[in-house]
């Protein structure tokens, strides 16, 4: 009896002692199928991810890492994929609250005769924060972790994102006419150097300028905006050849492309996030990707709108980086689920090419991470679970009936899973939904304020 009790006290410190080597982790993901999207894009079916602070500390099998490392917190990630998290490269998170306002237009309509007059009549920076903390809900649900905006207001948004957890790059539009937050362009430019100035360093936002296009904006205000946001080493963002009226105006007043007017008033670059990319011939294509500019396929937006389709198989054959993006959860949209948009951005390119081939599962499913972290000039950062990268991590159910049986892992995601089978995300290190349960959106209070807000934007409009 006394040599049971030596041997368990033993094997008990033995124990003890094995831990106290292991090497101390905030969090580990164990078990799950990781989709690392990496260069070598390794997937491990019996995988785990160890996370120290903010970052990535090792991706491996299960055995190893777990043997190396010992966790003050675990995910079991069985029956799970685990893959980086989604990245909305175009959106306009405030726009949640005009949700469904009017459907069924042309773009330029909707611009002119819908969105601006009802911005004009509502959007406020209380507007401005609900619309955000209702996008922020909607988004982690689906599994975005860093998303790209354009609006007014966005110190607001800032805030409210860094409040949410989520990770941000985020753009204060520049627009030749009095907008909601700004009446001016010396006001715009005033706003936003405070704004940029403000979030430098940032861990999760990257403040940014967005001049709103080249039909709303003059060469002055492009110019101004894009030489204020180089003068802090921030992004810019734009809309760019997305729709047909433009290139006819732009080729009729400048004699060339929207793409070829940017590169011409020195616009064009490095720094640039293009969103839509629809009318972009040879020419287009390979000065964006000589310039390193960064696009952003948006399929729902440009099939709603009628807008077009973008050539996104020539520009990815061309060397441009090409993400995913949702565009704005009102007219253009109406939800921000990317997985939504990993599916019909393959569909839509096989069907305008007569081609199953035009572009594939797994090619669609880098638009939405690595290749998406490329587009907005953070793939060092995001876009894959590497050693050293930020931990961003969603974990995507395979026990739901659409979710069986798996054959292709990357077929799984672009074709079978939804957003609803996301259920648990990590942004930064800091689990922001666990168990389908957010935890950073008091969810029951934004849902109750949207209606409130729906109520408000149609008696503004007289729409009762």
């Amino acid at each position: 009896m006394l040599i049971r009790v030596w041997i368990a006290v033993l094997l008990a410190v033995s124990a003890t002692a094995s831990a106290q080597e292991k090497e101390a982790v905030d969090l580990i993901v164990s078990g799950g199928t990781v989709v690392s999207m990496d260069v070598a894009r390794a997937i491990i079916p019996d995988g785990s991810v160890a996370v120290r602070g903010d970052s990535i500390l090792a991706v491996g099998p299960r055995a190893e890492i777990e043997s190396r490392y010992r966790a003050a917190q675990m995910i079991d990630a069985r029956g799970h994929l685990v893959l980086p998290g989604f990245i909305n490269g175009h959106t306009h998170v405030p726009m949640t609250l005009f949700r469904g306002l009017h459907d069924d237009v042309t773009l330029n309509d909707w611009l002119y005769k819908y969105i601006f007059p009802a911005e004009a009549k509502n959007v406020n920076e209380e507007f401005v924060r609900w619309g955000t903390r209702l996008a922020a809900a909607e988004q982690i649900r689906a599994g975005v972790t860093t998303f790209a905006d354009m609006y007014y207001f966005e110190d607001a948004i800032a805030e409210e994102t860094k409040a949410a957890g989520m990770r941000g790059v985020l753009g204060e539009t520049f627009i030749d006419f009095p907008a909601p937050d700004n009446k001016s362009e010396a006001e715009m430019l005033a706003y936003t150097e405070k704004f940029l100035k403000r979030w430098q360093g940032d861990p999760l936002i990257h403040a940014a300028a967005a001049p709103h296009s080249i039909y709303t904006c003059s060469k002055k205000t492009l110019h101004d905006a894009a030489a204020l946001a180089r003068k802090y080493h921030s992004p810019i963002l734009i809309h760019v050849a997305e729709m047909k009226k433009e290139w006819e105006d732009s080729e009729k007043a400048n004699g060339m492309s929207p793409v070829q007017f940017l590169q011409k008033i020195g616009v064009l670059g490095p720094d640039i996030v293009a969103a839509h990319c629809i009318f972009v011939d040879e020419a287009d294509r390979k000065l964006l990707a000589e310039r390193g500019t960064g696009c952003v396929h948006n399929p729902s937006s440009n099939m709603m709108i009628a807008s077009g389709v973008s050539p996104v198989p020539e520009m990815r054959a061309a060397g441009v980086a090409v993400g995913l993006g949702t565009d704005g959860p009102a007219g253009s949209n109406n939800d921000l689920d990317l997985m939504e948009e990993i599916d019909l951005a393959a569909k839509l390119a096989k069907i305008s090419k007569m081609d199953p081939l035009a572009l594939n599962a797994k090619a669609v499913v880098e638009m939405a991470t690595i290749d998406g972290a490329r587009a907005l000039h953070m793939e060092k950062e995001i876009g894959s679970l590497e050693a050293g990268k930020k931990a961003d991590l969603v974990l995507i159910s395979l026990n739901e009936p659409n979710a069986v049986p798996v054959y292709d892992i990357y077929a799984q995601i672009a074709y079978s899973l939804k957003g609803s089978d996301v259920e648990d995300v990590v942004i930064g290190g800091r689990i922001v939904m666990r168990d389908r349960k957010l935890l950073t959106v008091d969810e029951p209070a934004v849902l109750e304020k949207a209606r409130e807000y729906g109520m408000a934007v149609k008696k503004s409009l007289g729409m009762e």
